[in-house]
């Protein structure tokens, strides 16, 4: 990274660089012939009382003593890609959550809350996309106090590491004592690569709703109950794969439900140009098998038949091996999502 003008180091970000994307470069010894240095790239969050404070993509924040800054410059705010559909973070943002609906939602100014009984954060959490109206402080305090109201914890869904995303409302959340708790990629690519795949897709059933086989292997259906048939069937129009199995999940009491939990699963909201997969599982004795590439392809097939040319899906950063699959397809990280947690 180069930081010289002339062969001088400069330090070229001054405290009105606050909200902007910067690369500083830091000394990590004190100093002396001896010095060894770091670079530090994402948002300036806060210059205060000789101390930077720096969030990156991932949501961590770095603290940097003024004194021992070197060089820093600001840079664009979000590199450049290299493959994948363009896509702002407010589009994207607002098309994955018109996959993930909650069964109760309100506004407070342009953020929008949202409840569904506990079933997943990303439907029990207040969603971010603008100004709420208020001080950010009395936006909290009612966030706290919605949840409450339903016997929820107070969660806020925020970005990192797109262009327009919230590093600044991150560092404001973990100031005021809300815990980041899980992170996870949104990832892009072209969808037809996807439903090129090979795979034999005439062993999946393609349906409107999950029916109780389907529900037998989905690992997030521990807690039955209408709400989360409501969250799982919302959006502007859905899709369930299923490959036939015979193993049970675990979790299913065959007195109660006879129906054997499939090999694997799937799930497709098309949504205009956008497809988003999710609750892609595999029944763990049946790994390796191409299983899961065979959902994705027939998901992504149905989906190119109703006009959708981009993919999307949400992967934890800790999930190696659904990582290294999406790798293979061709998604690419956009951006990054957190769930902070009221203290």
């Amino acid at each position: 990274m180069e930081f010289t003008i002339g062969g001088r180091l400069e330090v070229r970000i001054t405290p009105a660089d606050v909200g902007k994307r910067v690369s500083v470069r830091r000394r990590t010894d004190g100093g002396g012939a001896g010095a060894e240095f770091t670079d530090v790239v994402g948002v300036l969050t806060s210059w205060d009382n000789g101390v930077l404070s720096i969030t990156r993509k991932s949501a961590e924040s770095v603290h940097i003593m003024e004194s021992s800054v070197v060089a820093g410059k600001v840079v664009p705010a979000a590199p450049a890609r290299r493959r994948g559909p363009a896509a702002s973070f407010v589009e994207l943002a607002s098309v994955t959550a018109r996959a993930w609906q909650p069964v109760e939602s309100e506004a407070l100014g342009d953020w929008r809350l949202r409840a569904a009984g506990g079933f997943t954060r990303r439907a029990n959490s207040a969603l971010p996309l603008g100004d709420p109206g208020l001080p950010l402080g009395e936006a909290l305090g009612r966030v706290r106090d919605w949840y409450e109201e339903r016997g929820l914890p107070a969660y806020v869904q925020t970005a990192t590491g797109a262009e327009g995303a919230q590093e600044l409302l991150c560092a404001e959340l973990e100031r005021r004592g809300w815990r980041r708790e899980v992170s996870a990629e949104v990832r892009i690519a072209a969808l037809a690569p996807v439903g090129d795949l090979e795979a034999d897709v005439r062993a999946v059933r393609l349906t409107r709703e999950p029916d109780a086989a389907w529900l037998a292997r989905y690992q997030r259906f521990s807690t039955p109950g209408p709400h989360v048939l409501r969250v799982l069937g919302s959006g502007p129009s859905v899709w369930f794969a299923t490959v036939p199995g015979d193993t049970r999940a675990p979790h299913v009491d065959p007195d109660v439900d006879p129906a054997a939990a499939p090999a694997a699963i799937g799930r497709c909201v098309v949504d205009g140009r956008w497809a988003g997969f999710m609750a892609v599982e595999v029944d763990p004795e049946q790994r390796r098998r191409g299983l899961a590439t065979t959902v994705m392809a027939a998901l992504a097939r149905r989906a190119l038949d109703e006009g959708a040319s981009a993919a999307w899906l949400q992967v934890e950063e800790d999930n190696e091996g659904a990582r290294a699959l999406y790798d293979g397809m061709g998604f690419t990280a956009h951006h990054r999502y957190h769930h902070y947690r009221s203290a």
